[in-house]
């Protein structure tokens, strides 16, 4: 069972980073972040948490490859975050396993509000 108040950001840009963690610790989240899909996975098993928000672009594993491979062994709810608009990738996204697709810029108050939706609604079974 993931842990409730547990989130890993998995973001490339460090401002970015900054502002998710920003954003979610003050709301009682524990957040722990990883710069690449690899560090991101391991984050992932390590801490075991109920949201994962993952960037789409992200040198070395993509954020599609990310959630293909974190789906192979966890239940956590994946919160894409990208800066591209487009369907085409959201529908990707949604194949590779995320639960939520957000765009960026963002308002923190949206990301909050996915974040804390994700973590309250019942989880599919990926």
């Amino acid at each position: 069972m993931p842990n409730p108040n547990v989130v890993v950001v998995i973001e490339d840009d460090v401002d970015i980073r900054s502002l998710l963690s920003a954003t979610l610790e003050p709301v009682g989240f524990i957040v722990h972040t990883a710069v690449d899909g690899l560090t991101g996975i391991e984050t992932v098993r390590r801490v075991d948490p109920a949201v994962t928000t993952l960037d789409v672009s992200m040198p070395g594993l993509d954020g599609f490859e990310t959630a293909r491979r974190i789906r192979e062994f966890s239940g956590t709810r994946i919160l894409m975050v990208s800066a591209r608009v487009d369907a085409t990738e959201e529908r990707l996204a949604r194949e590779a396993g995320a639960d939520d697709y957000l765009t960026k810029p963002f308002r923190p108050r949206e990301l909050r509000a996915r974040v804390q939706a994700l973590v309250t609604e019942p989880g599919d079974a990926h």
